[in-house]
């Protein structure tokens, strides 16, 4: 990091002290990153510095005007850090990668999909998906009372069945077997170790858990190129109205198409983004309902006098049901840190940096902000029916021009399946997670999540 003075502005300068006993301080940041940085920053001050094994150090903020500063920093500027953990996972033509012309270009083709008139076609395929895992359409059980629910594992089972409808029209069981079995076999197959150590990435004569991965990642490939490679001779595929349709049919500005190898790698980040990110949201959400009773009641009621055959996109903007998810997105981001790697000159809260300095903002520490948020560690929705808030405090899917193009999707979606959840059955939570601290917050694949599989009983209506 520069020691120069700020370019220009009254900001004073900031010294940033490197933290001692890096390692330490790896470790403390990968056994819990929320509790790590809010710690950090108790003792640094923001902005503090913060060091990645492998990956370098960065500068964080957790303010609402150090989120203003970089979201709105000059475009140009800024670029995707690299080498970046989730690298092997969606590939460097993933738009959350690309960079300068490439990304925007690419943004403007995957845009469309993400419409918010696009979306409401898949409000009865997500309202279905949530309906097949109730009937027991993944493990053959049904939730019925008396039964034991992992709500990870549910909740990744109607996320994904929605994302490959969305992206590939695939409603068909053969298919959606062999899709889900070579999505889940992926995602698990990177599991912690492989996300912050790179050093782990190595062969081994078929061994390694490198190995394990890169074959999960090719199986999976392979589906997606047969996917390709069949849908552009089929004459009868630009009527479907799947994601993938829309973008074999897109073109960049000079009239030129994806590339075969950019597109499966665009629709695998979709496949894992999509998927991981709302599947864990749904989690917290069902969580934190079970924990407030009088909120849990709440928006049952409200759920009650709308009527079970309410219009999905009807559902969707209830109120409440709106501010449950709002206030699930502020205490548990999916993301929970927004990185930008600078290539000039920058000043972040009047710490001076320079071409190759990584800058982020850590997106819990924002949402928590005591000066924006009162009470901010309660499970309150009811902030979000008192004001609205400016991007700069609440950024679940992070700002500026690299927000998250699916966040239209991703909103939708777990307001549907929550509704259909807690209308159709009562839970209660399992004695280990009805009581005592909030569970860890540890990294799954793309996303960060509960370190343990939460789990549910089905009680009596």
């Amino acid at each position: 990091m520069s020691s120069a003075a700020a370019p220009s502005g009254p900001a004073a300068l900031v010294t940033l002290r490197a933290p001692r006993l890096p390692l330490l301080h790896a470790l403390g940041a990968a056994a819990d990153l929320g509790r790590y940085f809010d710690w950090r920053q108790r003792r640094a001050g923001d902005p503090f510095l913060v060091g990645f094994p492998a990956f370098g150090s960065a500068v964080f903020t957790g303010t609402p005007e150090g989120a203003r500063e970089l979201f709105r920093a000059p475009v140009e500027l800024l670029v995707p850090p690299l080498p970046n953990p989730i690298e092997p996972m969606v590939g460097p033509a993933s738009l959350i990668l690309s960079r300068g012309t490439r990304h925007r270009q690419d943004r403007a083709l995957l845009a469309p999909a993400f419409h918010r008139k696009r979306i409401s076609a898949y409000g009865s395929v997500i309202r279905d998906a949530a309906r097949a895992e109730l009937e027991g359409g993944r493990t053959g059980t049904a939730w019925l009372p008396g039964t034991r629910v992992d709500a990870r594992a549910a909740a990744r089972a109607i996320t994904l069945r929605v994302i490959l409808a969305a992206v590939f029209g695939i409603d068909e069981p053969r298919r959606l077997r062999e899709y889900t079995v070579a999505t889940t076999e992926f995602l698990h197959s990177f599991g912690g170790p492989l996300f912050l150590v790179p050093a782990l990435r190595r062969t081994m004569f078929g061994l390694t858990g490198w190995e394990r991965f890169t074959a999960a990642r090719d199986r999976l490939d392979e589906l997606i190129d047969s996917e390709i490679v069949r849908r552009r001779g089929d004459a009868r595929s630009g009527d479907a109205s799947d994601i993938l349709a829309l973008l074999l049919g897109a073109r960049y500005e000079d009239g030129g198409a994806l590339e075969d190898a950019d597109l499966r790698e665009q629709l695998r980040t979709l496949l894992v983004a999509g998927h991981e990110t709302t599947a864990t949201s749904l989690v917290w959400a069902l969580y934190r309902l079970h924990r407030e009773p009088a909120v849990l009641a709440r928006l049952r009621a409200e759920l009650d006098e709308a009527g079970a055959d309410l219009d999905p996109a009807e559902l969707a903007a209830l109120p409440y049901l709106d501010a449950v998810c709002q206030e699930t997105l502020r205490l548990h981001p999916p993301v929970p840190i927004v990185l930008r790697r600078l290539t000039g000159d920058f000043a972040l809260r009047g710490a001076p940096l320079v071409a190759g300095d990584t800058m982020g903002v850590s997106i819990q520490l924002l949402h928590s902000h005591p000066g924006v948020w009162p009470a901010p560690h309660e499970f309150r929705p009811e902030r979000f029916l008192e004001r609205r808030y400016s991007p700069f405090e609440f950024a679940p899917y992070g700002g500026g021009h690299r927000r998250c193009v699916g966040a239209a999707l991703a909103d939708y979606e777990l307001r549907i399946v929550l509704a259909a959840l807690v209308s159709s059955v009562r839970l209660r939570l399992s004695p280990r997670f009805a009581r005592g601290r909030v569970p860890l917050t540890v990294p799954h694949n793309i996303a960060t999540g509960p370190h343990a599989a939460i789990t549910f009983d089905v009680s009596e209506p």
